[in-house]
């Protein structure tokens, strides 16, 4: 039996092991790479995500958020003719994309234009909280 040893596991870390459930998340994620994407960091609140998803209409795709999970499915529908390839290079298939969310991002929207899907993300700034606690004297 082994014990595992948590990264974590310092006792001055409180309340951190749903990060460190976040990270065995991302660490067990399988991507093939397609559809290619990129990160961009529009300012320093806000984020787009840009997918090349050449030859998918909007109809195609469909982007959902679950708690801290933006998952983004693309399923071209048959176009009805029979089509003869002599060469096929442009990819056609299936995909699920998932990107993992801080806590706080807001998914703002999304756009499709000349083949890339853009989903702007943005963090409000924070309120830092400074809170005085009152001792109550043990009866």
């Amino acid at each position: 039996m082994s014990t595992r040893v948590s990264m974590f596991g310092n006792p001055l870390l409180l309340g951190f092991d749903e990060l460190e459930a976040t990270l065995d998340r991302v660490a067990k994620m399988t991507s093939d790479g397609y559809p290619p994407y990129n990160i961009e960091q529009l300012s320093e609140n806000r984020l787009r995500i840009v997918l090349a998803v050449a030859g998918f209409s909007d109809d195609d795709l469909s982007i959902e958020r679950e708690g801290d999970q933006l998952t983004v499915v693309g399923k071209q529908r048959p176009d009805g003719e029979e089509r003869v390839f002599l060469h096929r290079g442009i990819a056609a298939r299936q995909f699920q994309r998932s990107f993992l969310l801080a806590e706080g991002l807001e998914v703002e929207g999304a756009s499709l234009d000349n083949g890339l899907l853009a989903i702007d993300l943005v963090k409000p700034p924070r309120e830092e909280v400074v809170q005085t606690i009152k001792i109550h004297a043990a009866d």
